[in-house]
């Protein structure tokens, strides 16, 4: 693991250098990516700092310096050999007062890479009662204020599972705490509709956009229920790719099915092309 912060790249990854006033330790006022590292790059960075930049700026803290975030991200990962891993790029409001108004510094970066272990290609799942706010402030914004999605993942982990799916307010299918949900009905890939609430995340779009044409993928809302009908479930994100379900609470679930394996082919395949799509 190394630590880049504000253009200094870190002697030790857990030197202490962050102020105990940084708005993003007071109140949580900061916005992240996590991007995957495969074969010693970066995947999809382009994606994930565009989206960074989108979030930063619909939380009202300005614009990251996204030139010297790669300069980071390079940094960190000079002279490490992972095969594959994680770069977490983190950027708050900076040194702020202890109440939830913001000051007026500069904004702190922080780029940490690291390798890691691929998570398994076939997991389960269980849903939470609590809501996402799909009307919220921060809503479709991927923000540091991420205390809620620990409560949740740690609900989950208790019960064996490595992920927890929880609904909007209206009732419907969502999102998971750090990965978007795809389900399938008969021959057709659906997931949730962005203004249900979901972050609009990286690999969503491109299963979206890869798997048109060759599966019948659609965005669409329904109740957080279809998963107990539904005949695959398949969870999507940064480390995961596309990841088959295989229990959905107390119902389990023949994983991979088919529909998941040919969306596990398009996604292999695509994203062999190249590093930055």
């Amino acid at each position: 693991m190394r630590t880049w912060f504000n253009g200094e790249l870190l002697q030790t990854p857990d030197e202490p250098v962050i102020s105990p006033l940084d708005h993003g330790m007071i109140v949580g006022d900061g916005v992240f990516e996590t991007v995957q590292i495969n074969g010693n790059r970066p995947f999809a960075l382009t994606r994930h700092l565009d989206r960074l930049v989108r979030s930063a700026q619909g939380l009202g803290i300005g614009t990251p310096d996204v030139g010297a975030i790669r300069e980071g991200i390079a940094a960190t990962m000079d002279g490490q050999d992972i095969a594959f891993g994680r770069i977490r790029v983190t950027v708050t409001s900076g040194s702020g007062p202890l109440g939830s108004p913001r000051g007026g510094g500069d904004l702190t970066h922080v780029v940490i890479s690291e390798p890691s272990t691929r998570p398994p290609d076939v997991a389960s799942i269980v849903t939470v009662p609590w809501p996402r706010n799909e009307r919220g402030a921060v809503s479709g914004l991927k923000t540091t204020s991420y205390a809620e999605n620990a409560l949740m993942i740690e609900h989950a982990l208790a019960r064996g599972a490595s992920e927890a799916v929880m609904p909007n307010t209206r009732g419907e299918l969502c999102e998971g705490t750090g990965s978007n949900i795809f389900y399938v009905v008969g021959d057709r890939l659906i997931t949730p509709t962005l203004s249900a609430g979901p972050l609009a995340g990286v690999t969503r779009a491109l299963v979206l956009q890869w798997c048109a044409g060759e599966i019948d993928v659609v965005e669409q809302d329904a109740p957080i229920e279809v998963l107990q009908t539904a005949d695959e479930v398949i969870l999507v994100g940064t480390t995961r790719d596309v990841q088959a379900i295989s229990k959905v609470d107390d119902r389990e679930l023949a994983a991979p099915g088919p529909v998941t394996r040919r969306a596990q082919e398009i996604w292999a395949r695509e994203a062999a092309r190249g590093i930055d799509p």
